[in-house]
């Protein structure tokens, strides 16, 4: 009877042990589940870096005209959208600014499209709008170049203090494509003043540039800006 009582409670026990990886295996599966179904449709839907916009006068092409065309669409300007920002363009945009208590400047940068689009981001590629190299505008003897401007420096987080030539991050050192604007090239600067090319990022391509302060607070508060820039030949 010992015997057989023992051999009843070592089966319970095995019994239990099997039910009881059961248990984990399916816990596990359930969690990995759980996690496919909670990040899949964060991963599908994870919107792309928004792409840069940026419409002046003096410039033109398709993103021009496609914010001719909302400008008109909101009653801000009037005629046809001919892909040229000129003064017309300009004060339509101005008035838009206005209306909807943006800074008055004139330029359609992030904010003012959104203003523009209903809060819909720009998308050149839903929009069939190829990229083009309108950003560089002459200026008789010299050039100026529409960028994308972000602040940074020395203390940010994961930066090390010296630029990719050697020298130290500091005020009037900025991090460019060099295929765009090459290394040692002298830029203008407005309201940040006079900056040379010293520096290249992993994340810095086409008409984009990082813009160096002596302090993580100054960067912060620089933050990012549509600048037009100038490049001091």
């Amino acid at each position: 009877m010992k015997i057989r009582k023992l051999l009843l409670a070592a089966r319970k026990i095995m019994q239990g042990a099997r039910r009881h990886r059961e248990l984990r295996r399916f816990r596990g599966a359930l969690s990995i589940g759980t996690a496919l179904a909670v990040t899949a449709p964060l991963a599908l839907h994870a919107p792309a870096e928004a792409a840069h916009i940026l419409v002046k006068e003096g410039m033109r092409g398709a993103a021009v005209q496609h914010v001719q065309e909302l400008l008109i669409r909101g009653g801000y300007l009037d005629g046809a959208a001919d892909g040229v920002a000129g003064s017309l363009t300009r004060a339509a945009i101005e008035r838009c600014q206005e209306k909807n208590g943006l800074e008055v400047d004139g330029i359609c940068g992030q904010a003012t499209y959104l203003a523009l689009s209903g809060g819909v981001p720009y998308d050149p590629v839903a929009l069939g709008i190829r990229e083009e190299r309108a950003h560089e505008v002459s200026r008789g003897s010299g050039r100026s170049v529409y960028v994308s401007a972000t602040g940074y420096s020395a203390f940010d987080p994961g930066n090390g203090n010296r630029t990719a030539t050697g020298t130290m991050v500091r005020r009037g050192v900025i991090a460019v494509d060099p295929s765009v604007i090459p290394l040692g090239t002298r830029v203008f600067i407005p309201g940040y003043g006079e900056a040379v090319a010293e520096d290249i990022g992993g994340s810095i391509h086409g008409y984009r540039i990082d813009v160096a302060f002596d302090s993580h607070a100054e960067a912060l508060m620089f933050g990012r800006q549509d600048l037009e820039i100038f490049i001091m030949e």
